[in-house]
């Protein structure tokens, strides 16, 4: 088994954003669970989860805007890998990004804007030790690069 992803996000209004995330999890044969708790409102449920996923092969993703406790409170109470992938907000200019990105000493999550880019960086922690999705994530990656030669030669005819 490849593992799963368990996407966290700190609210339910963020599920159109992580279906963003799933369907580049989908495109890469990568297992995924939606999950939803608050390190603010409800901080022990989001240990439950953790308590949850222990045993199991699992990266999570954390989905959370504003000021993103969720992903360095995930980080800092697992050895698994966390990557946090904030929405970005119109409202405070993308300055709320800082909370991600300035977290705690002893805590290790990394972070991405874009929901593709934390699906890719899931997939890859796992192709680590999976060949099969190893080649997945290669072909996905030159199918977007053939995209680019795809538009040069369409953009190049134009005048």
């Amino acid at each position: 088994m490849k593992g799963k992803v368990v996407v966290l996000m700190g609210s339910e209004r963020d599920v159109e954003f992580c279906r963003e995330i799933a369907k580049t999890l989908k495109a890469l044969g990568v297992e995924y669970e939606f999950r939803v708790a608050s390190a603010h409102k409800t901080p022990l449920k989001v240990l439950e989860i953790l308590k949850e996923y222990e045993k199991e092969r699992v990266v999570y993703v954390t989905v959370a805007g504003r000021s993103n406790a969720l992903s360095a409170f995930v980080d800092a109470n697992t050895a698994k890998p966390v990557i946090a992938c904030p929405p970005y907000s119109d409202k405070f200019a993308g300055v709320d990004i800082y909370s991600s990105l300035r977290v705690p000493s002893g805590v290790g999550s990394v972070v991405t804007v874009e929901p593709e880019g934390a699906a890719i960086a899931a997939a890859k922690i796992f192709a680590l030790e999976d060949k099969e999705l190893a080649k997945q994530v290669s072909e996905y990656q030159s199918a977007k690069k053939g995209e680019i030669e795809k538009a040069d030669k369409s953009v190049k005819k134009l005048k």
